[in-house]
């Protein structure tokens, strides 16, 4: 399986992932790993009924707000480069990423809680809506 993941991702693309996201080399190549594992029409994206298959999202009572992460407004699938960036928001961010300029855009994963909480997609965070967030928080913190 792995052989055949680092054989269909061209080196140039892994570089631009690289660059965009600020995972390694070898977490892009395990990732579209899992990436065409998951994709069982095997046509290079994933749809809501790939992801509502892993058993980790299937139980978790945020699975169905990170199942939708992946999809923009009105989308279906989603494609290896997509997905990529959406991961991207759930990596922690690395000191180097905190001390850089303040004028810069935020890291992608400092949005983790607007894509988590923000179900209204208004940048606004309900109580309704974060109550739920804040309560799975100990759960995950102490399993």
């Amino acid at each position: 399986m792995g052989s055949r993941a680092s054989t269909l991702l061209r080196e140039e693309e892994i570089e631009e992932i690289k660059k965009e996201t600020g995972f390694s080399h070898s977490q892009i190549t395990r990732l579209y790993s899992r990436f065409t594992s998951l994709d069982k029409g095997e046509n290079g994206t994933l749809s809501r009924e790939d992801f509502q298959r892993i058993p980790e999202l299937a139980i978790n009572p945020l699975g169905d707000r990170i199942i939708n992460a992946f999809f923009p407004e009105g989308e279906d699938q989603v494609n290896f480069r997509g997905f990529m960036r959406t991961l991207a928001h759930f990596r922690p961010i690395e000191d180097n990423e905190k001390n850089k300029d303040p004028t810069a855009s935020e890291p992608l994963n400092s949005r983790t809680n607007k894509l988590l909480c923000d179900d209204s997609g208004r940048s606004l965070v309900l109580r309704k809506t974060f109550l739920p967030c804040l309560l799975y928080v100990p759960h995950v913190c102490l399993t």
